[in-house]
């Protein structure tokens, strides 16, 4: 089930929570709010507390009141179940419900996503409210998504999930020893005899505070246990999504999600969403390449269908040590930024602005003053505007990319708890900069998981693909034995789903795929550095484009052994100055490049583009540095997205005879154009 279906333009609106405010200010809410252009709210994300003011007491009547005044108003609704914050009365008569710190102290009443999610008074009553909910409401026909509880996240060590995760490793191992074996419980004499004995990893055992990470002395057993909680709260949205499925089959579920959020395995996830949203905030200085590497990933969560932009401010966050306004033009930018990403809404957080509280200095399309004579105001209609002129011209189409990074969860847990080899690994970055030496030249690139289809793509970036589950080296294998190019790095094919270290040499599974063998891995004091010295082009390509010289070689060094790779650059210095750095290897009809040590920018820059040429992928739109293009189709028509992320004009060549869809602009054939600081153009052929 697709949100598209339910609409015929991108959708325009987002959070709105009147139960705030006295209901004389709801009126010229609704006159402000459609005279913006807004055509769709979110509510009641925080209202159990008001609709359920004890134990055995419901009162819907605030929230009908609100139902009513947005549907006489014409505005579509996205009803939240209300469950992200359980009521006081509930903590004081059930303190289960309450999490439990990874200190061993009990968390008291008065924060958000502070529920068990192992408790079964909270599931019992968050069910019960997701039942009324939508018996109550499910038959307006202006509900577009039910929004099941808000930002899932946070960890609880009580002794209810201590008791659940030994139940979930019970269903992952099936044998105590099958876990031993696993965990390599013979290490420092941890050998468990009965499911008991297994606590939960945190700083009262197992678990140990190393600025800036966590580590322990079980690194499976810290990443079983976010796993384990990742499945948790799914199994807590899921439990409210089959209450709201068995009355309304035909309304779509979803819940926001938060880009690169540590917590939840977000692939994992996706594939019970009837469409993935994301909330979108940025620090005021993020690379534009950053932000769109969150849009693509969500757009992965999703299996490649349209997503939906829940949550971003018009103006301002209030959560950032700096919190810079979004200057003139930004918003606008931003929003037409994730729709050329896959999005089809543009959606905030908030409509009017708190009086009180820690988000009372939060953005809003309503400021405090109350009425539309800000700069904000008109921005967020002056684009509410452009939006209805674009109809349904591009919703439900997709991407056609040749060119996919991979993203791995589990990979960024174990890497991110592993004790050694350094503390500077962020694996994040790590696929960041290859997605960005990919996005901001302008190929279209997907980001996937391990168990999306390779099909598609002729180029699969992998970087540190630390852990390699079962059966991906068959699956990479059989990709580039078809003529695929897989590019990987350091620290790849380290362990098993385990975090057992192979036995077969490093990079294990890979090793032959790559044809080379990995001897040992220095990691390089801040600071330091070695180089890759090439001598000879691979890509026979002129001088401009060569990758011939010095280059720096940063983060690891893996001292490699070729077994068939042919060797592209060796180290410049230290003990193993002279052995391969950058290796290629032929294999079956596809080929693989692994990269010892992480290139400087400007070599992975250049790298990408060559590649790319080689394997016959083409940039969406040449344009020049800061210039942004995507390519979205739908029915066999391409709509090419054009955003200027400089903070001047910029000079674009419009490739083909085509017409803008905000302005009805029609350009020639190879027309050069002035795009302004932060302009938009959405270009279909004529």
């Amino acid at each position: 089930m697709k949100l598209a279906g339910k609409v015929s333009k991108v959708l325009y609106g987002g959070d709105y929570n009147p139960e705030q405010w006295p209901r004389d200010i709801w009126k010229e809410d609704m006159r402000l709010l459609t005279f913006a252009g807004i055509d769709v709210l979110t509510i009641n994300v925080f209202s159990w507390a008001i609709l359920q003011p004890s134990e055995d007491e419901y009162n819907f009547s605030v929230l009908d009141d609100i139902v009513e005044t947005v549907s006489k108003a014409g505005m579509k609704i996205c009803f939240a179940t209300g469950t992200a914050t359980h009521p006081a009365w509930m903590a004081r008569k059930y303190p289960e419900v309450l999490r439990v710190n990874t200190d061993g102290s009990k968390r008291k009443f008065g924060d958000r996503q502070n529920s068990c999610p192992s408790s079964k008074i909270y599931r019992m009553y968050s069910g019960r409210l997701a039942h009324k909910i939508a018996e109550r409401y499910g038959k307006l026909e202006n509900i577009i998504a039910w929004h099941i509880s808000n930002e899932y996240g946070g960890y609880c060590y009580c002794d209810n999930c201590q008791h659940a995760f030994r139940e979930w490793l019970k269903k992952r191992y099936k044998t105590m020893e099958a876990l031993n074996a696993a965990w390599n419980t013979a290490f420092w004499g941890h050998t468990y005899h009965d499911w008991e004995d297994i606590v939960s990893p945190s700083f009262l055992g197992g678990e140990w505070s190393r600025q800036p990470r966590v580590s322990g002395s079980c690194q499976i057993q810290s990443i079983d246990y976010r796993r384990f909680y990742s499945d948790i709260l799914l199994d807590c949205f899921l439990e409210e999504a089959k209450v709201l499925k068995e009355i309304t089959p035909y309304i779509p579920v979803t819940t926001n999600f938060m880009g690169t959020f540590w917590d939840l395995d977000y692939f994992k996830w996706g594939k019970h969403m009837d469409f993935v949203c994301w909330d979108n905030y940025p620090w005021p200085d993020c690379p534009h390449t950053r932000i769109a590497m969150n849009h693509a990933l969500m757009r992965g969560c999703g299996g490649g269908q349209p997503f939906s932009l829940m949550e971003q401010t018009p103006s301002v966050t209030n959560w950032q040590p700096y919190n810079s306004l979004k200057r003139p033009g930004i918003m606008r930018l931003w929003s037409y930024q994730a729709l050329a990403h896959g999005s089809d809404t543009v959606m905030f957080f908030q409509m009017r602005r708190s009086r009180g509280c820690c988000e009372k200095f939060h953005g809003a399309v309503i400021d405090h003053c109350g009425h539309e004579n800000t700069r904000v105001f008109r921005e967020t209609a002056a684009l509410g505007d452009e939006l209805k002129k674009l109809g349904d011209s591009f919703i439900d189409s997709r991407f056609n990319s040749k060119a996919a990074v991979l993203y791995d969860w589990d990979n960024w847990w174990a890497t991110t708890l592993s004790a050694g080899p350094t503390q500077d690994m962020n694996y994040p970055e790590e696929v960041y900069r290859y997605y960005d030496a990919l996005a901001k030249q302008n190929y279209s690139v997907d980001i996937i998981d391990v168990d999306a289809p390779f099909d598609n793509y002729k180029i699969l970036f992998a970087p540190v693909l630390y852990m390699i589950k079962p059966g991906y080296a068959e699956k990479l294998k059989t990709f580039v034995n078809k003529g695929g190019t897989l590019i990987t790095t350091y620290f790849s094919g380290m362990t098993d789903e385990n975090d057992l270290v192979t036995q077969e040499g490093y990079p294990g599974e890979l090793r032959e795929l790559c044809g080379i063998w990995v001897e040992e891995t220095d990691a390089l004091l801040p600071g330091k550095d070695n180089g890759f010295v090439i001598k000879k082009d691979p890509f026979n390509q002129n001088s401009d484009k060569s990758i011939i010289g010095a280059w720096k070689a940063e983060l690891f060094c893996d001292i490699i052994h070729s077994e068939g790779a042919e060797i592209i650059a060796n180290y410049e210095s230290d003990f193993y100055a002279g052995t391969p750095a950058l290796c290629r290897n032929k294999f079956g009809q596809g080929q693989v490049w692994y990269f010892g040590a992480r290139p400087e920018q400007a070599l992975l820059d250049r790298f990408t583009v060559l590649i790319c040429v080689e394997c016959g992928i083409l940039p969406v739109f040449p344009a020049p540095e800061g210039i942004e293009a995507t390519r979205r189709v739908k029915d066999g028509k391409e709509f090419t997205f054009v955003l200027n992320h400089n903070k001047t004009a910029a000079e674009i060549v419009i490739p083909a005879s085509s017409r803008d869809l905000i302005t009805d602009k029609v350009f020639t054939a190879n027309e050069r154009y002035s795009l302004p600081a932060a302009g938009v153009l959405i270009l279909v052929k004529n």
